[in-house]
């Protein structure tokens, strides 16, 4: 099937017509022989046909949902026990008064794929939430780095605010020279992060010692806003 055909057909319909066309009597020979007991394939081959009649399932790209649509709540608790037997953990809701037994695991929707045998599905269906997992990872990444951009961005602005509020009123060379040589740093880098800022002092300091003078400067700058209230 071309790629442009397949991308037309829903994720379902492709499971549907893989579990359509294949054969799976050669399959329950070989599992009746030995010790494997026959009730696997026959779950197996129930759920399959329940599926196949009443079932769905989401395109892992949008969601994960696999469900099965029942005739009532003995059908619906049929359903339920059977994917049971396999370790899954289906739930039941109502549906414009229709029993629906569902999955939203996205591993066990995956198991469901191959106890069904569909191997084409499964795989598919496994690339898509790969490739969903890493972007997200990426996603979340990026968010927490420009977040943590933005507030070293916003500290500096506020940092600054305070060194030139300090600097009109009181002068830079009046405060301690520690106090001095990092509010000149800042002065000369808005966008450097404290730990920068520590590495380029005379002396370098940790990120703690760097954000414990900022903080002194902060104090300073708020006791001149205070005064300047006061109309001192």
């Amino acid at each position: 099937m071309a790629q442009g055909s397949k991308s037309k057909v829903s994720f379902s319909s492709r499971v549907k017509d893989e579990l359509r066309k294949k054969d799976f009597t050669a399959y329950e020979k070989v599992i009746n022989i030995g010790d494997v007991d026959s009730r696997d394939f026959e779950t197996r081959s129930y759920v399959r046909e329940r599926f196949l009649n009443s079932g769905s399932v989401t395109d892992p790209k949008k969601d994960y949902h696999l469900e099965f649509v029942c005739d009532g709540a003995e059908d619906a608790d049929r359903v339920s026990v059977e994917l049971r037997t396999f370790g899954l953990e289906p739930r039941i809701m109502d549906r414009n008064g229709h029993l629906v037994v569902y999955l939203k695991d996205a591993s066990q929707i995956s198991d469901v794929l191959n106890l069904m045998g569909a191997v084409d599905g499964l795989m598919e269906f496994e690339n898509t939430r790969i490739l969903k997992e890493v972007s997200e990872k990426v996603n979340r990444r990026v968010n927490c780095e420009t977040a943590n951009l933005q507030r070293t961005v916003s500290a500096g602005i506020r940092q600054i605010e305070d060194i030139e509020l300090i600097e009109k009123e009181l002068g830079l060379r009046k405060i301690d020279p520690g106090l001095r040589e990092i509010a000149e740093k800042r002065l000369e880098d808005p966008n450097a992060s404290l730990a920068e800022l520590a590495e380029r002092l005379s002396e370098p300091i940790g990120k703690s010692g760097a954000n414990h003078r900022m903080r002194k400067l902060a104090s300073i700058a708020e006791e001149l806003r205070k005064k300047t209230a006061r109309g001192v």
